[in-house]
C-alpha cells in the first residue's frame, strides 16, 4: 500500500457486481489475504496522529499539571497515584466522546470519522436499552432530552474531575512520601450513579465507554483504601488478560491471526503474510504456523504471565512480566485491528508498569498485604461472574462483559436488503451519519464504494461466523436473489446508525432491527438479517436467528463450529449444515422467505455438500408452538 494510494482489488468496478457473490468474495478475500484491507498508510497516520497528540500528548499534560507536575518529568510522575488515575478517566473521557475504538476509516466511520458524542448529544437517534420490559421508565428506542442531558452530564463530570484540585490523606502520605494525593472521590460518587442509568437507558454509549473495565476501575478508586484499590486494581487488569487468554481457546482465534496480520501496515512482505494461510490462494484456512503465533504467543503468554504478575515476588521474573506484557500491547496495536482499540492497548501497558512494578509485591502490595481479605476476595469473585456467565452463556452476556477481546468468537451478523430498501435507512433514521457506502460514494464512485463494501463482506468471510453467515444467506435467499440483494456487514452498518460497534453483535439484535423497522416500514423480504450468538465454552456449537424486518424472528438453529471452520471463505462445496430447531409457520409465501412451507410440511431439508463424505441433513424440530415475536428468549447483559 501507498501513502496515499491504496491497494485496491484486482478487479473492474464497473462489471464487478455482474459476477456471482461467491466468486467477488473469493477474489476479495485472495486480495485481503496479501493486502488487508489494503487502506493507504495516510489512514493509519492519521491514527497515530489522534493517539500521540490527542491522547497521549494532551491525556498526559491535563494528567500531569493538573497534579502538579510537569509533563517532561516522566521519571517524578510514572508511579504517582494520582496521575494513573486522571489518566483513566482520561481515557474515560475520550471512548465516552467516541474518539477512542470504533473510530474513524478502519471501523467504518467515512464521513464523519466520529459517531460518539455526534449521536448522544442528538435527540431522536436510536436508543437501545437492554432490558426495556424489566426496567421502570427505560421503554422506547428513540434519543429523549433527558438521555442527552445525561450523556452530556456524564462528560461534564470527567472534566471536572479531571481538573478539580486532588486531596491527600495521612495513610497515603505514609505509604507514598511525596505524594501529589488523589482524585476527589466526591466527584466519583455521581459518576458512577449516572452511567448506571445511563447503561439501563441506553446500552451503547455504556459499553462504548468501555465500563466493563473502567466503571469497576472508578468505583475502586471511589470507595477503596489506598493498598486495596491498588491491588483491586491488579486483579482487575488481571482478570481482564486471563480472561481474553481464555476465550481464545478454542476453533476461532487461529482465523482472527490471518486477516489480521495480512492487515498489518508495516507486514509488507506477502511472502510472509501468506504463512499464516495453509496454501494460498486455493486454502485460506489457518497454518499450524497461524495456530502457533495466536496460542503461544497470544493464548499462553495472556494467561500465564499476568499471573505471574500477580503472585510473583521476584524482581527480576516481575520486570520481565511487565516488559512481555507491554511488547505484547505495542504488537496488537501495531496491527490496527478493525476495532481500533488503540488508546485501550496503550493504557494497559502503562497500567502493567505503574501496577507492578510502580508497587510490586515486595514492597507491600501483594494480595497478602490486603487489610480486608475477604473484600478483596469478594472482588475477585465479582470481577470474574461476567468472564464466567459470558463464556457459559453468551446470550446473555455480550463480549465486552465476558472480557472476551478480539477471540474470533463473537455474535455477528449479515444484513441483506432488496435493491434499492437500504435508501430507506437514509431516508428514515435520524443519525449524524448517512449509510456506509452513502459516506464512501462522497469520495468515490458507486461502483468503487460498492467493491469496498464487498471488502468488508470478505473479511467476515475469513472467520468462522462469516461461512456460517453466508450458508444462511445461500440457503434462506437462493443464489438469485443472494447475487442481486445488497449484502452487508453488519458490524459497519450499525456504527453508521448508533455510533458504536466494536465488533458486538448485540448491539444489532433483533430490538435493534426492531427499531430500524418502526422508523422504515420495511416489506417483508426486503430486508433479511442472518444473526449468530458467539459459542458457548462447553458446546462446539453456535446458535443462528434469520429475521425479516418486517415479520420478526422466521427461523431459529445452529451450526457446528468444527463444519464453519474447516470451510473456504467462498463455500466451494456449497452452504455447511445446520441443524434448524423452529421455523416460523406461513399461511402463504411471501418475498424472500418463500423457500419456507409450513413445519409439518417440512420435517428435513437435504442438500448435497460437494465433496464431503456425506449428504449432510439439516434437521427440523416439528414444533406446534405459536410463531415467535422478534423479540429473543433471553435479555442481553
Amino acid at each position: 500500500m501507498g501513502l496515499t494510494q491504496p491497494d485496491f482489488p484486482p478487479v473492474d468496478p464497473a462489471t464487478f457486481r455482474r459476477r456471482p457473490l461467491l466468486d467477488r468474495l473469493r477474489v476479495l478475500s485472495t486480495h485481503w489475504a496479501e493486502y488487508g484491507f489494503g487502506t493507504q498508510k495516510a489512514v493509519h497516520l492519521i491514527y497515530l496522529a489522534k493517539v500521540l497528540i490527542l491522547y497521549i500528548g494532551v491525556g498526559v499534560t491535563i494528567a500531569t499539571l493538573s497534579s502538579g507536575h510537569s509533563p517532561l518529568a516522566v521519571s517524578e510522575w510514572w508511579n504517582q497515584p494520582v496521575v494513573y488515575q486522571k489518566l483513566v478517566l482520561w481515557t474515560l473521557l475520550v471512548e465516552t466522546l467516541g474518539v477512542g475504538g470504533s473510530w474513524g476509516p478502519l471501523a467504518g466511520h467515512f464521513k464523519p470519522m466520529t459517531g460518539g458524542a455526534l449521536f448522544w448529544l442528538r435527540p431522536r437517534t436510536i436508543r437501545l436499552p437492554p432490558w426495556p420490559d424489566r426496567v421502570p421508565f427505560t421503554k422506547g428506542d428513540s434519543r429523549t432530552l433527558f438521555d442527552v442531558a445525561l450523556y452530556a452530564a456524564i462528560v461534564v463530570n470527567l472534566v471536572v474531575a479531571l481538573f478539580l484540585p486532588t486531596v491527600h490523606g495521612s495513610r497515603l502520605d505514609a505509604l507514598v512520601p511525596g505524594n501529589h494525593g488523589l482524585v476527589d472521590p466526591a466527584v466519583l460518587y455521581p459518576y458512577l450513579a449516572m452511567m448506571v442509568i445511563l447503561g439501563l437507558r441506553d446500552k451503547v454509549p455504556f459499553i462504548a465507554a468501555r465500563s466493563e473495565q473502567y466503571l469497576p476501575a472508578v468505583a475502586f478508586f471511589a470507595f477503596l483504601p489506598f493498598v486495596d484499590m491498588i491491588l483491586a486494581l491488579k486483579l482487575l487488569i488481571v482478570v481482564v488478560w486471563v480472561g481474553a487468554g481464555v476465550s481464545k481457546m478454542g476453533k476461532h482465534f487461529s482465523m482472527v491471526i490471518g486477516p489480521m496480520m495480512s492487515n498489518t501496515p508495516w507486514l509488507a512482505l506477502k511472502s510472509v503474510k501468506r504463512l499464516n494461510y495453509r496454501s494460498f490462494p486455493d486454502d485460506l484456512r489457518p497454518s499450524k504456523i497461524a495456530g502457533l503465533l495466536g496460542h503461544v504467543l497470544g493464548t499462553v503468554v495472556e494467561i500465564a504471565t499476568p499471573l505471574v504478575l500477580l503472585f510473583s515476588a521476584d524482581r527480576t521474573l516481575t520486570a520481565a512480566a511487565v516488559v512481555l506484557m507491554v511488547c505484547f500491547h505495542l504488537f496488537i496495536f501495531s496491527t490496527f485491528p478493525l476495532a481500533v482499540p488503540l488508546e485501550w492497548n496503550i493504557l494497559f501497558a502503562y497500567s502493567a508498569v505503574f501496577l507492578f512494578l510502580g508497587f510490586p509485591a515486595w514492597d507491600g502490595y501483594a494480595l497478602s498485604d490486603t487489610g480486608s481479605p475477604w473484600l478483596i476476595v469478594l472482588i475477585a469473585v465479582a470481577l470474574l461472574v461476567f468472564p464466567v456467565l459470558g463464556n457459559l452463556r453468551p446470550d446473555l452476556v455480550s463480549f465486552l462483559p465476558s472480557m472476551r477481546q478480539y477471540a474470533g468468537n463473537w455474535a455477528a451478523a449479515t444484513w441483506a436488503f432488496a435493491p434499492g430498501a437500504e435508501e430507506k435507512l437514509n431516508r428514515h433514521v435520524v443519525r449524524s451519519s448517512l449509510n456506509t457506502k452513502t459516506q464512501l460514494t462522497a469520495t468515490f464512485p458507486d461502483e468503487v464504494a460498492d467493491v469496498v463494501m464487498h471488502q468488508m463482506l470478505a473479511w467476515r468471510s475469513m472467520h468462522s461466523q462469516g461461512r456460517g453467515l453466508l450458508s444462511l444467506m445461500q440457503r434462506h435467499l437462493g443464489d438469485d436473489r443472494m447475487n442481486t440483494y445488497d449484502l452487508r456487514e453488519a458490524e459497519f452498518s450499525c456504527n453508521s446508525l448508533v455510533a458504536f460497534n466494536f465488533g458486538d453483535g448485540h448491539l444489532h439484535d433483533t430490538k435493534m432491527i426492531a427499531a430500524l423497522q418502526r422508523r422504515c416500514g420495511f416489506a417483508p423480504g426486503e430486508f433479511t438479517v442472518v444473526w449468530a450468538e458467539s459459542q458457548p465454552i462447553h458446546r462446539g456449537t453456535q446458535d443462528y436467528l434469520i429475521i425479516d424486518a418486517a415479520l420478526g424472528v422466521v427461523e431459529r438453529g445452529r451450526w457446528r463450529v468444527r463444519d464453519a471452520v474447516n470451510e473456504q471463505p467462498w463455500l466451494p462445496h456449497g452452504p455447511i449444515p445446520v441443524e434448524v430447531t423452529w421455523r416460523r409457520e406461513f399461511a402463504s409465501p411471501h418475498p424472500g422467505i418463500d423457500a419456507y412451507t409450513s413445519v409439518d410440511q417440512a420435517e428435513t431439508v437435504n442438500h448435497q455438500a460437494g465433496p464431503r463424505t456425506s449428504t449432510e441433513t439439516e434437521t427440523v424440530a416439528k414444533t406446534d408452538t405459536p410463531a415467535e415475536t422478534d423479540t429473543p428468549a433471553a435479555e442481553t447483559v
